[in-house]
């Protein structure tokens, strides 16, 4: 399996798309919800989904250690092809901050930026949310499981897998660390020209999602989703996020 197939999940190719879609996982999380995109989403967009080390085909590879490793690790597989066709970033929770840290590395070191940045549960990165997220890893093993087990991001069932939670838990706190290695606390004014939409649970309003409409000069929209962190996965709103991404992305100027 080359570096490409490891870390960026493919299922469903589509050479021909006139947009490319980079998704990145929530922490601790693997490839399996947004894989089905690839299939559900219309034929002009090419669905892509990032891995990271130590977690699925390359589980027993060790974790990235910070960011400049994970953003140098997408770029290195990605770049090519980024150049070679519009794109656009969707991530939730901790891949909405991963997908913002590489869109600022592309814009400074290649001049490229996405059509489009959807963030999705970003804490804003000055409230009280993001730093209770950021030092997750500091917390006891049994109030994490209390916590995902509120959230519903995790199947019950794994819940009550020892093994399962196990590299849960491991998986989540080396993720978490990577919050530490990256400055959001400065945020970039004005830093992009892409549009930007910030999706919300509505029981999440007061996470100060807001501050990441400010990094764009481009267009900026908020939406709050019912339900809570894990809103995507009720079937509703995982509808409105997928026709709603791809008429911005068929929309977008960049073809026209």
């Amino acid at each position: 399996m080359t570096g490409m197939d490891k870390l960026v999940f493919r299922p469903y190719k589509r050479p021909n798309a006139l947009y490319r879609l980079i998704c990145f996982p929530w922490a601790g999380s693997n490839c399996s919800f947004f894989a089905r995109w690839g299939e559900i989403f219309s034929s002009t967009i090419e669905v892509s989904v990032i891995r990271l080390p130590g977690r699925e085909c390359h589980a027993k590879e060790p974790f990235a250690k910070d960011m400049t490793e994970v953003i140098n690790k997408i770029t290195s597989v990605l770049l090519k092809e980024l150049q070679e066709k519009p794109f656009a970033f969707f991530g939730h929770s901790f891949g909405s901050y991963v997908s913002y840290a590489l869109a600022v590395h592309l814009k400074e070191e290649y001049g490229l930026e996405p059509v489009h940045l959807f963030l999705s549960g970003a804490y804003g990165p000055q409230s009280e949310y993001f730093s209770l997220l950021s030092k997750s890893h500091e917390i006891e093993d049994s109030r994490i499981l209390e916590y995902l087990d509120m959230l519903g991001g995790v199947p019950p069932e794994f819940l009550q897998n020892e093994q399962i939670t196990r590299h849960l838990i491991l998986t989540l706190k080396q993720d978490q660390k990577i919050l530490q290695t990256y400055p959001f606390h400065d945020i970039r004014r004005k830093y992009f020209t892409c549009d930007v939409t910030c999706f919300n649970a509505s029981d999440e309003t007061k996470q100060g999602s807001e501050a990441w409409l400010a990094v764009t000069s481009g267009d900026t929209a908020s939406y709050n989703l019912p339900g809570s962190h894990f809103y995507l996965l009720e079937p509703s709103n995982e509808t409105f996020l997928i026709e709603h991404i791809t008429k911005c992305i068929e929309n977008s100027d960049i073809l026209k």
